[in-house]
């Protein structure tokens, strides 16, 4: 069996250790053989492929980003298509494809599977926000990254009795802001699915002021106010006609201060979360993961996507995967509240 491996969409810590899981995998067990995709269904559609054996992925699990290098591009999209995608595959010999990505990438795999194309998948996302899954690889790793910046703010925050607001990812969801928030002990968590009024933040802010505190906030990148209509986005539009969020944060910052004579700066920690090594976690999941995947693939489970439940590697059908984020729990923001203020 020859399989093609494609990345697709945002990077994530943990990707080449998913593509090193399969390529040993399947070299070891199966005797299969292995191509990557450059840039995502881009080569796919563009016919770009590179050799992946056990020499290629030799000691890339520690590794962040991708070595295959991803894309947003949609694959129906230009000379896309089905014709096209199956032209590829035939041509280069190819039995399957196994795409790793989030929501617009399995979407786009679910598509072309319900076309007859051989496809299997691998969630990815920082955000945690896939419904099939209970944890995504890459989430671990954002978090420590903003846990890691958090407790940084709090030592300048605490000499200058300044109030701290860090700026997370999380467009639709606050997964990474709840955990990094509640690991690093911040005074406010403000996610996209709870509204929030400046008079509460402002009451928290000077709870911990008052008690002698540096108040710490954290905020995910799409969170709004209770007179926002809309996100805080100053940026203009993705390739997917999406708004580039980004600057919520600074946007508070000034009311804070304006409303509490409390001294407020903000910091967005952006693509950085994305980027560096992998935790220990991220990479035994993604492993984990991208071994499992090829029993998928040798049994020729289309549509199929592998996702971790519990403790234990599971597949489940791609539209599982689609249509519902995956977000935070009522009880679950109501249980870090008690720790505000």
């Amino acid at each position: 069996m020859r399989i093609g491996i494609l990345t697709s969409g945002g990077d994530a810590p943990g990707l080449n250790a998913v593509i090193r899981g399969a390529v040993l995998k399947g070299d070891k067990e199966y005797g299969q053989q292995f191509v990557g995709f450059k840039a995502g269904w881009r080569g796919v559609v563009e016919e770009e492929l590179v050799p992946l054996g056990r020499h290629e992925v030799k000691g890339i699990s520690k590794q962040g980003g991708t070595i295959l290098g991803t894309s947003r591009t949609n694959p129906f999209e230009g000379r896309g298509g089905v014709d096209r995608i199956s032209e590829v595959l035939e041509r280069n010999e190819i039995d399957s494809i196994i795409a790793i990505g989030g929501e617009g990438t399995l979407a786009a795999a679910k598509r072309l599977s319900d076309e007859g194309l051989p496809i299997v998948g691998v969630p990815k996302t920082i955000d945690n926000d896939i419904s099939a899954t209970d944890y995504t690889f890459g989430f671990d790793t954002a978090v420590q990254i903003a846990t890691d910046a958090m407790d940084r703010l709090r030592t300048t925050g605490d000499s200058h009795q300044r109030c701290m607001i860090a700026e997370v990812m999380g467009r639709h969801v606050g997964w990474i802001a709840l955990h990094s928030g509640m690991a690093a002990g911040a005074h406010a968590i403000l996610i996209p699915e709870q509204k929030t009024s400046m008079e509460e933040i402002l009451g928290w802010v000077t709870s911990a002021n008052d008690r002698g505190r540096a108040p710490l906030i954290v905020v995910s990148e799409g969170f709004a106010l209770d007179t926002m209509d809309d996100t805080h986005h100053e940026r203009g539009l993705d390739a997917f006609g999406r708004p580039r969020l980004g600057g919520i944060g600074e946007h508070l910052a000034p009311m804070i201060e304006e409303a509490t004579g409390i001294e407020t700066r903000a910091t967005t920690l952006g693509h950085i979360q994305r980027g560096g090594t992998p935790s220990s976690y991220d990479r035994v999941l993604a492993t984990r993961l991208g071994m499992a995947v090829l029993d998928l693939a040798r049994d020729k489970r289309w549509g199929q996507m592998v996702a971790l439940r519990g403790t234990d590697i599971v597949d489940v059908p791609f539209e599982d995967a689609l249509g519902k984020l995956k977000t935070v729990p009522q009880e679950r923001y109501d249980e870090a509240s008690l720790l505000f203020g």
